[in-house]
């Protein structure tokens, strides 16, 4: 079944909230599973304070949240009461029914929410988005300009030829990192890139992938590019592993997360000379500039089908004592907070940018999981040189269309 027409209108703009004052639970059990960056452990941290009178709080921050939140909202009662969910984390949930409509709860406990904060999918609201993030361009400054380079690439083909003037000039042997560890990040990297494309990932009103075309394929042919002036382990670089590369001076072009943005700026883990020369910039477009080669993405607040109602209303109430503006307020450079607190900053400068380039929403179909499974498991031979990238984009289509039979997207 196609989902319909998700509504996630102004994510960009300021929007107006209050803080809560106090959580005022009574009782129930708060569990949360998420992924682990420093917005969500300041929204954690701040529902975590909501423990006590009767009240638990548990929460599990982990890289690896995608691969077992499935299983734990499957349990019943579920592991967890919440996930800190996405646009693609959420679809997954809601094709197997383990995540709530929260309409009552929002009526009831989310006065201070903006209605374009509200994930609404076929009528109901399925989550609450409280920050927005994208994938964009990190640069070195200092280090183009000792190489010769004119400004903050805006197009990948600038990227390459910055890249070739800096090892030419010896000062990197292997500037450039994007997201490439085998697997989700590594697909992530092909859709980027191919949504700077402007082209569809589906034939056109239906589940059957077409990726298999001359934009598939130059996109890989640009990945495997870029990938030439990343350091040989590329395929194990996560947000983690990227991130500590250019604290550490090692890199001057970078695509990373802007969530990162603000860590990447601080002072801690790295040096005087890497903070001062980098700069935060929107996503470069490609091929024929059709909008930034990059996804917008919400991160946002789901709730269990299968936690009791009373945990569930425990969990949402803490959620939002996570998400007040008071906790915006104090962590205001972690994110792009969705909430009329946030105050821009240099650390949101790329993921502003690329939003107002025109960077497209991930595509939150149903069967959309699928394809970015089968991209992570079958482009690695492309780059590695050991198949061509029509039959790589070709495997691809027939992984994924053996999983979208068996999960019912397709006969």
């Amino acid at each position: 079944m196609f989902l319909k027409t998700i509504t996630f209108a102004g994510a960009f703009a300021l929007l107006g909230s209050t803080a809560i004052a106090g959580c005022g639970i009574s009782g129930g059990n708060v569990s949360v599973l998420s992924n682990d960056f420093p917005a969500i452990q300041a929204v954690t941290s701040a529902a975590a304070a909501c423990a006590g009178d009767g009240v638990t709080v548990e929460t599990n921050l982990t890289k690896d949240h995608k691969d077992i939140m499935v299983a734990a909202l499957t349990a019943n009662p579920a592991q967890y009461s919440s996930v800190v969910v996405s646009n693609s984390t959420l679809v997954t949930l809601m094709n197997d029914g383990l995540v709530r409509p929260l309409d009552e709860m929002v009526a009831k406990h989310g006065a201070a929410l903006s209605k374009s904060q509200l994930i609404t999918v076929n009528g109901k609201v399925m989550a609450v988005a409280f920050m927005a993030n994208a994938q964009h361009l990190f640069s070195r400054t200092d280090v183009l300009e000792a190489a010769g380079v004119d400004g903050i690439p805006a197009t990948y083909e600038d990227v390459l030829a910055a890249a070739e003037k800096i090892r030419a000039s010896g000062l990197m042997d292997y500037p450039v990192a994007l997201n490439t560890k085998a697997g989700w990040n590594l697909a992530e990297e092909f859709v980027n890139m191919y949504m700077g494309t402007g082209a569809d990932f589906f034939k056109s009103g239906t589940a059957e992938a077409a990726v298999n075309n001359e934009n598939g394929v130059a996109t890989l042919e640009m990945l495997k590019s870029l990938v030439a002036y990343s350091n040989p382990d590329y395929l194990t670089y996560d947000s983690n592993a990227t991130q500590a590369e250019w604290e550490a001076g090692n890199l001057a072009l970078a695509t990373m997360w802007g969530s990162r943005g603000s860590a990447v700026l601080d002072d801690e883990g790295s040096t005087a000379e890497v903070v001062s020369g980098t700069v935060l910039s929107a996503a470069p477009t490609w091929g024929n500039d059709a909008r930034p080669a990059s996804t917008l993405w919400w991160d946002g607040i789901a709730i269990s089908t299968n936690a009791s109602d009373e945990d569930a209303e425990a969990t949402f109430v803490a959620m939002m004592n996570g998400i007040s503006s008071d906790v915006v307020k104090a962590n205001n450079d972690a994110a792009v907070w969705l909430d009329g607190a946030y105050m821009p900053s240099p650390a949101s400068a790329g993921v502003s940018s690329t939003a107002a380039g025109g960077a497209a929403p991930y595509p939150m179909l149903p069967f959309m999981g699928a394809l970015h499974t089968a991209l992570g498991a079958e482009i690695t031979d492309f780059l590695q040189g050991s198949e061509s990238a029509k039959q790589a984009l070709a495997d691809v289509e027939a992984a994924y269309t053996a999983a979208a039979k068996e999960q019912g997207f397709l006969k």
